[in-house]
């Protein structure tokens, strides 16, 4: 662990504002980071939360959407759990907070194993919270690049938790969209999933302007054109496309609160900005 990590371990115990850091890149906003603001956390820098709070002025459900991504997130997981998977491959896990992967699915099995990874340091920074409360060797946090889905599947420490000849699931929430399309985002997804197994799940969320008038949907993307990560806003047909050869669970492609709710549903819940479904691999 770096010196850096150290002290931003030393503020994470107090509860104050973490600490300005060279690694950390405090004056650039990070939508990990933004996220966490967006969900009423405190680990956010003022850069992370100047860029969110624009972002809320153009639209102020995205705070509403932030929060159903998490519930789809928590339903995916103890779904999938329910039905045996027993291992999950989380990247862009963004800043933990209560209801993580690891606590979902090991309410159901206590032996399932997550591998969170994100490009963040900050998130390694609360690996070591993280790691508290889990069963030692079921989870492991790592940093890593979406855009290089190679040298994720080749990292020891991935190998070293999960065996990818086992089903996995592959979690890509809230991801995908800071991915541009230079950067191939289905081709990485396909490289993924084509080295895990048959009955390996994919589960995903993806944010959209598909509700919005296309004047307004442009304006989020400009809003993090100054963070570390552009935002690519896709339609309905082109998140299909990461299920292609897949077989989508019930209810398919739906916006993240209409996705197995726990709740009746609310008259906004077709119109939160975030695609979500999970899919089987054959």
């Amino acid at each position: 662990m770096t010196d850096h990590q150290e002290i931003a371990l030393d503020w994470m115990s107090g509860g104050q504002e973490p600490p300005p850091s060279a690694e950390l890149r405090p004056e650039i906003p990070h939508p990990a980071r933004m996220y966490d603001y967006y969900l009423g956390g405190k680990d956010n820098f003022p850069a992370d939360r100047a860029a969110a709070d624009q972002v809320l002025s153009i639209s102020p459900l995205v705070r509403i959407s932030a929060r159903a991504n998490r519930a789809f997130l928590q339903r995916a997981v103890r779904t999938l759990a329910e039905q045996g998977v027993r291992q999950f491959l989380d990247i862009g896990t963004g800043i933990p907070s209560a209801g993580n992967t690891h606590e979902i699915a090991q309410a159901v099995d206590p032996a399932a194993k997550v591998a969170y990874l994100d490009n963040d340091p900050i998130v390694l920074v609360h690996g070591r919270a993280l790691l508290a409360g889990a069963r030692p060797g079921t989870v492991s946090v790592l940093q890593a690049d979406l855009r290089d889905p190679k040298a994720i599947l080749a990292d020891p420490s991935v190998r070293e938790l999960l065996d990818l000849e086992q089903p996995v699931a592959l979690q890509l929430f809230a991801i995908l969209h800071f991915i541009d399309d230079a950067d191939d985002p289905y081709g990485i997804v396909r490289t993924l999933v084509d080295a895990l197994p048959s009955g390996s799940h994919l589960a995903l969320s993806h944010a959209t302007g598909d509700f919005a008038p296309p004047q307004e949907a442009a304006k989020g993307p400009a809003a993090y054109r100054s963070a570390s990560a552009q935002l690519s806003m896709r339609s309905r047909e082109q998140v299909l496309r990461f299920f292609d050869g897949l077989e989508l669970l019930e209810p398919g492609l739906v916006t993240a609160p209409l996705w197995r709710p726990d709740q009746a549903p609310q008259d906004t819940d077709h119109e939160v900005a975030i695609w979500a479904g999970v899919a089987r691999k054959p």
